[in-house]
C-alpha cells in the first residue's frame, strides 16, 4: 500500500473515471468478480457497443479493469479486490434509489441485499451475519485492529484447508453498501466464500451477483458458527 503523499491531480483523474454513469454502471456490474464481455456490458448499461468500448478502454488504461481474450471475445473484469473495495465503499455512502420501477427490480434488490458477492467475498445480510458470527465465536477479533485469532486460523484450516499465502491482507473489513455495516474481505473473506461454494452451502442466485444459502448450508453453517442466516 502506498503511504506517501497523494498527488491531488492523480486523485482527481481517478475520481473522474467513476464520475460517469456508464463507467460507474460497468464497475458496479463487475463487482461480483466475474468477467463480462463488452457486448454484455453495453446491453446492461443501455449504450451502443462503440460507446461501451470507448469507456472500457479508458478504465483499462487507468488500471481499474483488466482484459483477457478467449477466441474472438474480449472479457473484462475488475483489476483486483482493492478496486472492488473502492466501488463498494463509494456505493455505501449513497442513499438507495427510492421506489424500484418494477416488481422484478424490487425482487432483485431484495435478493442482492440478502446475499451477494462483492468481488471474491460474501456481502449483504449474509456477509454481515458471517462477520458477526466470527466475532461472536472469538474467531475474529476487533479489539485491537481486525485480526484472526488462533482459534480463527484453526477454524479456517478445518473449513477451507487454510489460507493462501498472498500479498493481500489476511482480513479486511469492507463496508457493506446495503447493510451499512462490515462484512469480511481479504484473503480470509475470499477463502470463506470459496469454501461455502465448494461445499455447496451457497450457490449463485437468479441474478449474476446474488447468491443464496442452500438447504445444506442452512443445516451446516449454524453448526459451525453462531450465525442467523437470511430466510430461504
Amino acid at each position: 500500500m502506498n503511504t506517501g503523499p497523494v498527488d491531488p491531480s492523480a486523485l482527481a483523474r481517478r475520481a473522474a473515471l467513476l464520475a460517469d454513469r456508464t463507467r460507474a454502471t460497468f464497475c458496479l456490474a463487475l463487482i461480483d468478480g466475474r468477467a463480462w464481455t463488452a457486448g454484455e456490458l453495453a446491453r446492461h448499461a443501455g449504450v451502443a457497443p462503440s460507446t461501451a468500448s470507448a469507456h472500457l478502454d479508458r478504465l483499462v488504461a487507468a488500471g481499474l479493469l483488466v482484459t483477457e481474450r478467449q477466441g474472438r471475445h474480449r472479457y473484462v473484469r475488475l483489476a483486483g479486490p482493492d478496486v472492488a473495495r473502492t466501488v463498494e465503499t463509494l456505493a455505501a455512502g449513497i442513499a438507495p434509489t427510492p421506489g424500484p420501477p418494477s416488481l422484478r427490480a424490487s425482487r432483485a434488490a431484495v435478493r442482492l441485499a440478502a446475499a451477494r458477492t462483492c468481488y471474491d467475498h460474501l456481502a449483504g445480510a449474509l456477509g454481515v451475519a458471517l462477520f458477526d458470527g466470527l466475532v461472536a465465536d472469538g474467531l475474529l477479533t476487533v479489539d485491537d485492529g481486525l485480526a484472526l485469532t488462533a482459534d480463527g486460523r484453526a477454524w479456517f484450516d478445518g473449513l477451507a484447508g487454510g489460507l493462501p499465502r498472498t500479498g493481500r491482507p489476511v482480513v479486511r473489513a469492507c463496508l457493506d453498501w446495503t447493510e451499512r455495516r462490515h462484512h469480511l474481505a481479504g484473503a480470509a473473506g475470499a477463502a470463506l466464500c470459496r469454501a461455502l461454494f465448494d461445499r455447496g452451502w451457497v450457490e449463485r442466485g437468479r441474478d449474476r451477483r446474488s447468491v443464496r444459502v442452500t438447504a445444506a448450508g442452512h443445516d451446516a453453517l449454524p453448526a459451525r458458527l453462531t450465525v442467523t442466516l437470511p430466510a430461504r
